[in-house]
Order: C-alpha cells, then structure tokens, then sequence
C-alpha cells in the first residue's frame, strides 16, 4: 500500500495496513534524530515514515521553510514581514503595518505578483504525488494573516473598536489566499487543500466566538470553497482551544482538523471523535507537552495505543500526528516507542536510513 493509498484510504473510513504519519519536529529534534540516523536532517521525515508531503505557499514559508543557521539571524518576506530565528524558530520581530493610520493599510498592497514564484513552491512535493498524499499550504488565510501584517493586539482591538475597517483588511488577506489556492488547484493535482488560521489560546478562544462567525467564518468558506470545487479534501489547522467553533468549521466545508491541541480545555481527542467523527477526521493529538517529553517510553506506548484505538473506533478517520512539533527534550526511545505503537519498528526506520545513506552516496560526484 502506498502513502497516497493509505492516507485517502484512512480518510475513508476503510481498511489500512497501518495508521497513517504525518509528524512535525522541532528543527533541534530533527537535527539530532538526523545525527542519529546519519542521514541529512531533510530526509528525516521520509525515513520515519511519513504519509504526506506538503509545501507552504504562503505567509507560513518564510516562518517554516526559510532555515537561518543562528538565532538572530532575520529576513523580510514578500508581505513585507520581518522574521528573526529565536530558539530555533522564525518568529515575526517587525509587523510592517504596526503603526499605519487607516489611509496606509487601505493602500497596503499584497504581493499578487509574487503568485508564480510561491506557487512553485509546490514543485518539489510533486515529483513525489505518486506515492506520497500531496497537499499545498496557503496559511495563514484571514484572521491570523492580518495579525501579521497588524500585530495580534492591535488586530484584537480593532477587531471591536475599529471593525468595518478590520473586515476589509481580512477580506484582502482572503482573496490573496483565494488566489493562491486557485493557482495551485489548477496547476497541480493536490490531494487537499491545506488552510490555517489559529483562533485558539491555551485556554480558551483569541476571541469571542460568534465574533469569529460574524468576521472570519464567511472568509474562510470561501477559501474552503475552492478546495470543494476542485474535488480535493480541505484540511484546517487551529491551535489551542476551538470546541465552540468546530461545527462551524464542518458546515463550511472542513473535513480534517488539526493538531488537536489535547492539552486545551475541550480538545480531548477521544471526546472529540466521539462528537464529530461522523463528519470530520483528525490529524494531531498527540501529547507534546507532557507525555511524548516527559513520560516514560512505555507510557508513551500506552498513550499511543489508547489514542489510535479510539481515533480509529469507526474504521479510521485519523492521521497521526502531534499536537505540536516533538520538542527537543523528547528522548529518543519515546519516539521510537510511539512510531513502533504505530506499526513502524525502529529495526525499519534504521534499515530505511542505511538505504538513503547508500542512494546518498551512489549519487556523490
């Protein structure tokens, strides 16, 4: 069974082999499981058995994509953001409309241009569509691509205080994103369309729920709409705490969630599916902030058991995935343990490393 056969496979709600993967690490993680592996870092997600290939398109590339060898090191993207490596990420250190008046961010001028040059982005990911689950990233879309051209407090304010203008800068930030997901429908034979928008904090929503109905969700429907129109599934990332919107997401056309912060009230991952596994599948869960780095290896295995056997209760519906990327301080063996709970040996991941160490070389000049 192939990756691309297996995760649509899942997704259907008919038999697999084993759970579909799809796990993000923190780049000191993968680094280190690399050195491991003797394998370079980037082939670290294939070795391990990967399901899905994707690319960020978007505003989500030069935060993910973009790799600076120091922290302090910076770079300012098409949006005109500037992102400064800090502890291993790239995190926004200038908002380029911070300190605009209404009149500056009306004649704010999104990077249309630049549509071709981030569409090809894709490239890479679709020389593996035979095998692998392809899917194109064009987060952020509304809510949160606004916040980083604003700042978060600022969008959150004016959210109230200043709302007619705040809708017409989100539905700008929508139709830039439209138009990537278009160009990347047409272009590519995508397995889904990936949307992002994080509306959840740990404890709760950014903002009020039917403030979101009222200002973000008729936006995203319309992103979602053109994955619908392609005949390819829509799948939606929110951090943190989003249980009051959920339903929402599923009427407007979400079919997979993710990461299912498990940590966030309302987020338990078993309740979820319980609730909403009918209409949606899922792709996280799991625990990144207590078990996966601080449990023992054979909590670990009792933690991924119990989650694969209620995230599959219907005959499948879920990816695995984690709650957030697998953090630094995650031993080695509790990794190994939760991909072994999955139905990959670590015997296999050491045996697929000494492959790509031998195409490496056979490749050298």
């Amino acid at each position: 069974m192939t990756s691309k056969e297996r995760v649509h496979r899942a997704l259907e709600r008919q038999p697999v082999d084993r759970v579909p993967i799809f796990m993000w690490y923190h780049p000191q993680t993968r680094r280190r499981l690399g050195q491991l592996l003797e394998i370079p870092p980037e082939y670290v997600s294939l070795v391990m058995g990967d399901d899905i290939r994707q690319a960020w398109v978007s505003n989500n590339h030069p935060m993910e994509g973009i790799v600076h060898d120091r922290d302090g090191q910076s770079h300012v993207d098409d949006w005109g953001v500037e992102w400064t490596r800090i502890d291993g990420f790239n995190q926004i250190s200038k908002y380029p409309l911070a300190s605009a008046g209404d009149k500056q961010m009306l004649r704010y001028k999104f990077p249309y241009d630049r549509i071709d040059p981030l569409v090809d982005l894709m490239q890479p990911v679709m020389k593996c569509a035979d095998e692998y689950f392809v899917g194109c990233d064009v987060s952020p879309c509304v809510f949160e691509m606004w916040w980083r051209l604003r700042g978060m407090e600022k969008t959150l304010m004016e959210m109230v205080l200043n709302p007619g203008l705040t809708q017409e800068m989100m539905r700008r930030c929508t139709e830039f994103s439209i138009e990537l997901s278009e160009a990347a429908c047409q272009r590519f034979k995508l397995d889904w369309l990936w949307l992002g928008d994080d509306a959840g904090g740990q404890c709760a929503m950014l903002m009020s729920p039917q403030i979101w109905r009222d200002m973000v969700k008729p936006l995203l429907k319309e992103n979602a709409d053109v994955g619908k129109r392609h005949g390819i599934y829509v799948a939606f990332h929110s951090c943190g705490t989003i249980r009051p919107i959920i339903d929402d997401l599923i009427e407007i056309g979400v079919q997979v969630l993710n990461p299912v912060q498990c940590n966030c009230p309302g987020m338990d991952p078993l309740e979820l599916k319980k609730e909403f596994g009918r209409d949606l599948a899922f792709m996280g869960g799991v625990d990144t902030q207590g078990v996966l780095p601080h449990g023992t290896a054979d909590q670990v295995r009792q933690a991924t058991a119990r989650l694969l056997e209620g995230m599959t209760a219907d005959g499948g519906g879920y990816i695995l995935a984690a709650s957030h990327t697998v953090p630094p301080e995650t031993p080695d063996e509790n990794i190994f343990a939760m991909y072994d709970e999955a139905g990959i040996t670590r015997q296999e991941i050491f045996d697929k490393a000494a492959r790509i160490r031998r195409s490496l070389r056979s490749t050298s000049p």
